[in-house]
């Protein structure tokens, strides 16, 4: 009996020496990058996106000044715009980020669906509220895209 119980231990000694000395050290992965081409891709639409951030006082502005049509006009213009940037640049952007940019872009959309609710019954004080939250996803959005020394 003693004597199986040594062969045994001997066996799973063996077994065990031979598993580990099969697996080798784990290769590091390097982190993900972004490609020059993904780089010059993102770059050509975030200007966009950037001027109507700039632009944001100007619908701060109609919205006090109650001019609903001027908001509306500048909600399905140059914020659209910038909103179907978003849309360009987000498959461009590293895999782990791109579902955070997307969530972005949605929450984006719901701001300014709620902003041009508002100017169509005359809210400012809802209006005004969203609009800062659409600004606030911009400006989430951009902290996304990489610089341009960044590849």
């Amino acid at each position: 009996m003693v004597r199986q119980r040594s062969i045994l231990s001997l066996i799973l000694v063996l077994v065990t020496t031979f598993l580990i000395s099969c697996g080798g050290p784990s290769v590091a992965t390097a982190p993900p990058t972004y490609t020059p081409d993904q780089v010059a891709k993102i770059q050509v639409y975030v200007p966009d996106i950037e001027v109507v951030r700039d632009r944001s006082e100007e619908l701060k502005t109609l919205i006090k000044s109650g001019e609903w049509i001027d908001v509306g006009n500048f909600i399905h213009g140059p914020i659209t715009e910038a909103r179907l940037n978003m849309t360009y640049v987000i498959p461009n952007l590293l895999p782990q980020d791109q579902p955070k940019a997307r969530q972005i872009s949605k929450a984006f959309l719901s701001h300014l669906v709620k902003i041009d609710q508002a100017a169509k019954v005359g809210n400012t004080s809802l209006a005004l509220s969203s609009y800062k939250d659409a600004f606030v996803d911009i400006d989430k959005f951009l902290q996304l895209i990489p610089e341009v020394g960044d590849s």
